[in-house]
């Protein structure tokens, strides 16, 4: 091996400095970019944290806005059932109110009769007819529909089902 000249030493010490210092050099610039890299990690990380807390919040609130819609939908179907029935009440009662104003002239001629009767001081004589041990007057008057009825009411008046 030939011996090696100061010239080639010198060089060879230069280069090894540099590479030395090339070396340092990317150290540090990785050390740098390790830091930034744990910074920016730790960042991430604290608003990812951020982020899932807002989200279970929010989680939260919604539950707790959709217990109340439930109970609310709950209380309203109450409330519905409730009107319902009123207005079942209602229509039966319209329906009473209807028939009642149908029979209003029939009712109104009992009144007048009734009030007619509570005045005279002595009633006419009464007949009893025989079949139905109903009174036959001469006062009285019958409807249309009282005359037609005169058949089925003597079979089934005084009679148990």
């Amino acid at each position: 091996m030939s011996a090696l000249s100061t010239i080639q030493i010198k060089e060879a010490n230069a280069h090894l400095a540099a590479l030395h210092q090339r070396v340092a050099e990317l150290e540090g610039t990785i050390r740098e970019q390790a830091e930034s890299l744990i910074r920016k990690d730790e960042h991430y990380q604290a608003l990812l944290k951020k982020i899932v807390d807002a989200k279970d919040r929010e989680l939260t609130e919604i539950q707790k806005r959709l217990i109340h819609s439930e109970e609310e939908t709950q209380r309203l179907a109450t409330t519905i059932k409730d009107k319902d029935r009123e207005l079942d009440r209602a229509r039966h009662h319209s329906r009473l109110l209807v028939q009642i104003c149908q029979r209003r002239p029939l009712l109104e001629a009992l009144v007048s009769v009734m009030a007619e009767a509570e005045g005279m001081t002595c009633l006419p004589a009464l007949e009893v007819e025989r079949s139905n041990g109903l009174l036959n007057s001469v006062d009285y008057l019958q409807s249309e529909e009282d005359l037609e009825d005169s058949d089925t009411d003597r079979t089934l008046f005084g009679t148990t089902v």
